[in-house]
């Protein structure tokens, strides 16, 4: 296998790029539930890929799989955007995967979209209706519950959600409702107390900041 991209080879885009050095408890267990494959565990090191057109994922997530004994945690091929999850109880393994793949492309982690924040908002003391209905179309995660604050994120690219959803639970003892991370538009909320959450949601934009100022 070449060390990198055939010069003949369609140009991919390297969308998103992030590296988890440990996954917290409620977030591993979000993508558990979503996993096509092998599930991750908390504490595992994750790296969440995504790149444009989505065909190319599948040639990326094989040098990945074959590069160290990492484990798929998930792939989902769409035409525009392709993502892949991978993780290992070993750092260095995950660290390794993802450095063969950015040889392979010939780029480096700098050269991914910078993540644009659409909106982000907080919302105190949520209505018994407005909770309800909220739980009903996110059957993935935990419930939120009346009289709680949440804090609802959007993200493009999606992959980046999961790196603000992971240094949010990091941060604050909050409850994850809602992580998704694929498609056109990343979208987090968190529920819990109003303290807890004003200290979460400034955890998650940090995050966002902090990607982008490695991205030119």
């Amino acid at each position: 296998m070449s060390s990198r991209m055939p010069v003949d080879a369609p140009k991919v885009e390297l969308r998103t790029y992030v590296y988890i050095d440990s996954l917290q408890p409620q977030l591993a267990s979000y993508m558990a539930t979503a996993s096509q494959g092998f599930l991750p565990k908390p504490g595992d090191s994750c790296l969440w890929l995504e790149v444009s057109p989505g065909m190319a994922i599948h040639r990326l997530t094989d040098i990945a799989l074959k590069a160290s004994p990492v484990h798929l945690g998930g792939q989902v091929v769409e035409r525009a955007f392709g993502s892949m999850a991978i993780h290992s109880r070993d750092q260095a393994s995950v660290l390794e995967s993802a450095h063969v793949v950015l040889r392979w492309l010939d780029t480096t982690e700098a050269a991914r979209q910078p993540c644009r924040v659409p909106w982000h908002e907080i919302i105190r003391g949520i209505n018994a209706d407005h909770s309800v209905l909220i739980n009903r179309q996110n059957r993935k995660g935990s419930m939120v519950l009346a009289g709680q604050s949440i804090f609802i994120l959007e993200t493009e690219p999606a992959g980046n959600i999961i790196y603000a959803a992971n240094e949010a639970e990091k941060a604050a003892s909050i409850t994850l409702v809602e992580a998704h991370a694929v498609g056109a538009f990343g979208r987090l909320t968190l529920a819990g107390r109003e303290a807890d959450i004003e200290t979460a949601a400034a955890a998650a934009l940090r995050a966002v900041d902090r990607l982008n100022a490695q991205t030119p």
